[in-house]
């Protein structure tokens, strides 16, 4: 459907999770938007690290894209958008008024992988409810045309997962925050993973959040978060499962502090 679209389009906005601006990009996009001008939203950006949000617009525009950082939720950034979009397409609307069209709306497409935001982004920037928003993946599945101003309609789409991941890492990032349905995930194995990747990057946050020490295993502090938490089973043993979605749930919402998991 994408590369059916793709011809009547003039611009991708491309939102990415900040958290994980290389993983939470589909590469097939890349593919797909050759020749076209591309934006890259890093959305949740207050989620992120701060100062590895600037150390990924540097990358991402070296690499010659337009980015900028938002929250949706919030519509912080979201104003900056349209100046950015005549930006990206300044030749294109040169061109359109050297052949006398003017007042031309520029088409966009925006694309991004499940759960990094896109519906939340398109009713920011509306400033209406015009999609379906949730906090689980797969919540759009057609394709839909919004009209904002005279200066820009979107193309909104599904957001898409390739088919195969070739890195175990990219997969396990967009685990993390949420892009593949936990229901078929192993919870207590995606806390530890997660467990692992924090003490390396973020070593002050799980003895914060929950007044432990680190363990030598992940496992001995998820048990250890589970006992933090007072989440038992009957007959007093631990409820790992439990323990590992309040983890999850506290990365994803940014009560363990605002993190970065890559590097550019």
């Amino acid at each position: 459907m994408m590369q059916e679209n793709i011809k009547l389009i003039d611009l991708i906005i491309e939102l990415a999770d900040a958290r994980i601006p290389f993983a939470s990009r589909n590469p097939d996009i890349d593919e797909l938007g050759k020749g076209k001008s591309r934006i890259i939203l890093l959305n949740k950006s207050d989620l992120a690290d701060a100062t590895w949000n600037k150390a990924w617009i540097d990358s991402l525009e070296a690499g010659g894209m337009y980015v900028l950082e938002v929250n949706s939720k919030t519509g912080a950034g979201i104003r900056s958008i349209n100046g950015l979009v005549q930006k990206a397409c300044g030749e294109k609307i040169e061109r359109d008024r050297r052949r006398g069209i003017v007042n031309r709306p520029v088409r966009a497409m925006v694309a991004g992988i499940p759960n990094v935001g896109k519906s939340t982004f398109i009713n920011s920037f509306a400033g209406r409810a015009c999609t379906k928003t949730g906090n689980k993946p797969g919540v759009t599945r057609g394709r839909q045309w919004i009209r904002l101003n005279s200066r820009l309609e979107l193309l909104d789409t599904p957001g898409i997962l390739w088919p195969k991941f070739e890195d175990d890492v990219v997969g396990m990032h967009l685990a993390f925050i949420g892009s593949m349905n936990d229901e078929v995930m192993i919870a207590e194995e995606l806390a530890c993973d997660l467990l692992d990747c924090l003490q390396e990057l973020y070593p002050d946050s799980v003895p914060g959040r929950y007044g432990i020490s680190w363990e030598e295993r992940a496992v001995h502090t998820l048990e250890a978060i589970a006992r933090s938490r007072g989440c038992f089973l009957k007959g007093e043993s631990l409820d790992l499962k439990k323990a590992s979605a309040i983890l999850l749930d506290d990365f994803r919402s940014g009560r363990l502090g605002r993190m970065t998991l890559e590097r550019p």
